[in-house]
């Protein structure tokens, strides 16, 4: 069966320790002024479409239910080859002396003459492997976005840091430490300052966690590899955005719901300290009646003052301080005609789906959620979409929604 868009998975040799993708006349994205990096190396760049020899294709990106943070996206391609193309010895590959780690990855699906991302990142390794008989070889290339790169990246000194600059403002300035190109950036202003950078050593990626967590908003890699940071007031509204329905009758179908109804979640004390301050402590005390304490630790935020330590952690208790049952993923199948291609290609982060789902004794679950996390498997007749989702991450008062914004219910934010 043929797939419902149209694949393609290059593999960018340029020389360097480089990000971003060079400048490519023609592509959809990269041939753009201001998104593709001009003289990404001092060579010709080679770019190889793997495409055709593409095999089995993962990518996993989202954010860690448990540790509640976004981490690194990851995806592995096992391509056939027959020739020994990607043997580094090989003087007759056309990749000789290219073949190394920390290569530009991406994968892409082309639908109705539309581009959209699926990831972009960095090689890691080269995982080498034969059929029995050890006539076939295969090569599965795996791949990590940018957050390992600044989690490799030590900083002491960030560069033109000063307080009183908002959060986004910082992380700009972090990411300008690293050398990382302001083309592949969406950062929006923080709706919270930051005093002055403690010039501590850390990676370039702690600092940049410890930012975004000052400002309760969200900072993460795309598919397209760029970074993005959406401050705490974007995080709030998006769950105010129409959901894309999912059930099975009129949505779009689905299937392997996963349900929770557990405590993993809840956290009903939050203790906050900034860089020189004290301890700011928020507790809910009718939840820990209930469920007994669950409690978080968070210090040397790089937050103003103590007020706003405060806020962060009565505003990050009072998001988590109930439970109820959960559907933290589910999985749609693209070679459905009943699946809109264009919809699924097009989700990511903080999507809203409303989840109907009818049990088995004609009781009705539903969930109005945000998808924080994606799983994409792909090979020559399949195609599967696992989307993790969550409750929002910052709840908050929607003037006007019917679900975030009633009153004696939801909550104020700072």
């Amino acid at each position: 069966m043929a797939l419902p868009a149209t694949l393609t998975v290059t593999l960018d040799f340029s020389t360097g320790a480089t990000f971003g993708n060079p400048f490519t006349l023609d592509d959809p994205f990269w041939g753009l002024l201001d998104s593709g990096v001009l003289a990404a190396s001092s060579t010709p760049a080679l770019i190889a479409d793997l495409t055709s020899v593409s095999k089995n294709i993962k990518i996993t990106r989202g954010r860690n239910l448990t540790r509640d943070t976004y981490e690194a996206g990851n995806a592995s391609v096992k391509i056939y080859d027959p020739d020994g193309n990607f043997n580094p010895q090989s003087v007759t590959s056309p990749y000789y002396g290219q073949l190394t780690p920390l290569r530009k990855l991406r994968i892409s699906a082309t639908y109705s003459s539309t581009v959209y991302y699926l990831f972009s990142g960095y090689t890691t390794d080269y995982v080498y492997s034969y059929d029995r008989a050890e006539n076939m070889s295969y090569v599965t290339i795996n791949a990590t976005d940018a957050f390992r790169l600044f989690n490799l990246a030590a900083v002491t000194t960030i560069d033109g840091q000063a307080a009183g600059q908002d959060t986004g403002t910082r992380i700009d300035k972090i990411l300008d430490t690293v050398d990382f190109p302001s083309s592949m950036r969406s950062i929006s202003t923080g709706n919270s300052l930051c005093q002055a950078d403690p010039a501590t050593s850390r990676t370039s990626l702690s600092a940049l966690k410890n930012a975004e967590f000052s400002e309760q908003g969200a900072y993460y890699v795309s598919p397209s590899g760029s970074v993005v940071f959406k401050n705490r007031s974007e995080v709030i509204s998006s769950a105010g955005n129409n959901p894309i329905a999912f059930n099975q009758s009129t949505g779009i179908p689905y299937k392997n719901l996963k349900f929770a109804f557990d405590d993993k979640l809840i956290v009903n004390q939050a203790n906050i300290t900034i860089v020189g301050g004290t301890v700011q402590t928020s507790i809910d005390a009718d939840s820990v009646a209930t469920y007994f304490p669950h409690s978080i630790t968070s210090s040397d935020l790089v937050a103003q003052t103590d007020a706003v330590a405060a806020n962060i952690a009565a505003i990050y208790v009072a998001t988590r301080s109930t439970t109820t049952i959960r559907i933290d993923e589910m999985t749609v199948d693209l070679l459905d005609s009943d699946v809109p291609t264009a919809t699924l290609l097009n989700m990511d982060y903080f999507t809203n789906v409303l989840i109907n789902n009818i049990q088995p004794n004609g009781t009705t679950i539903e969930k109005n959620l945000q998808v924080q996390g994606i799983i994409w498997e792909i090979t020559p007749s399949t195609w599967t979409g696992t989307f993790l989702t969550l409750e929002p991450l910052v709840d908050g008062f929607l003037l006007d929604n019917a679900t975030y914004g009633l009153l004696n219910d939801d909550i104020l934010t700072y």
